[in-house]
């Protein structure tokens, strides 16, 4: 177990690999441990980088709610990467870990050398809309603060795939991280000039329109869709999501073209639009 301690908090992180940095980031409620079938096939080519963002599995839960936000998160990257020695990385992303590493790419382009958005929601253009979002992540913080550990889960019923700390610590995450105050993120996609993959498992239905969205917005975006996988596309169907991972990553030219991970499907049935 590896820690960094940024701004108060111990963050958990874990290396694999070696060569250019890869930065994998977890979703809302879940840990590290969901990119677990991704490191063999990521290690020959990337040093992946998986970690805990604060509040989550073995990284600290700062008792100040305001330690939690969009650009506390940002920075946690950052210094992530600065940790490793990385001046840039590719950044892969599930769900609400898809939407900080759209975050970090605002506030760092020059750092992002491609994006992989997974199950992921830009936000919102509508004041309504993030009303209504933000209202059920007040409501998901209250049930942890009400019910505790106990059957935790993100808004979409993901269970847990591994422990937390303690319940307040991602009562606090879901105030102050899965809640959106603005409309930065949604309104900076058609800026993104780096290969980006979008992708969304076919029974996401909540995702399946924001997937559409970013690969429409995204200038060259690619978008798969990973049939029989719901909103953890990666763990549904982890064959099918590494082959289409690893073909987004050759066809971009950021591992070699004769790179074949071992054990891979062919992608017979996976929808995929772009280039």
């Amino acid at each position: 177990m590896t820690v960094l301690r940024h701004d108060g908090v111990e963050l958990f992180y874990e290396t694999h690999g070696s060569g250019p940095a890869l930065l994998l980031t977890h979703g809302f409620a879940l840990t590290a441990e969901m990119w677990a079938g991704q490191i063999e096939v990521l290690a020959p080519h990337f040093q992946v980088i998986t970690w805990d963002m604060r509040g989550h599995g073995r990284s600290g839960s700062p008792r100040d709610p305001g330690a939690y936000s969009r650009d506390a998160t940002v920075a946690d990257m950052a210094r992530l990467l600065e940790m490793v020695g990385a001046p840039d990385a590719v950044l892969g992303g599930l769900s609400l870990g898809g939407y900080m590493s759209l975050a970090f790419h605002l506030a760092h382009p020059e750092r992002v050398r491609a994006l992989i958005a997974v199950d992921t929601g830009p936000g919102f253009r509508s004041d309504a809309a993030r009303a209504e979002w933000n209202a059920s992540a007040f409501k998901t913080a209250d049930q942890f603060e009400s019910d505790g550990l106990t059957g935790a889960a993100d808004g979409n019923g993901m269970a847990c795939t591994a422990g937390h700390r303690d319940a307040q610590g991602l009562a606090h995450a879901a105030r102050g991280m899965l809640a959106q105050p603005d409309t930065g993120i949604i309104a900076s996609l058609p800026k993104i000039a780096v290969p980006t993959l979008v992708v969304v498992g076919e029974n996401d239905v909540a995702f399946l329109p924001a997937a559409d969205y970013m690969a429409a917005k995204i200038r060259g975006a690619r978008k798969v869709v990973i049939p029989g996988a719901g909103h953890i596309a990666n763990v549904d169907q982890p064959e099918l999501f590494n082959t289409s991972m690893v073909e987004f990553l050759r066809d971009s030219a950021l591992i070699g073209q004769d790179a074949t991970p071992r054990g891979l499907q062919s992608k017979a049935g996976v929808s995929m639009d772009g280039a």
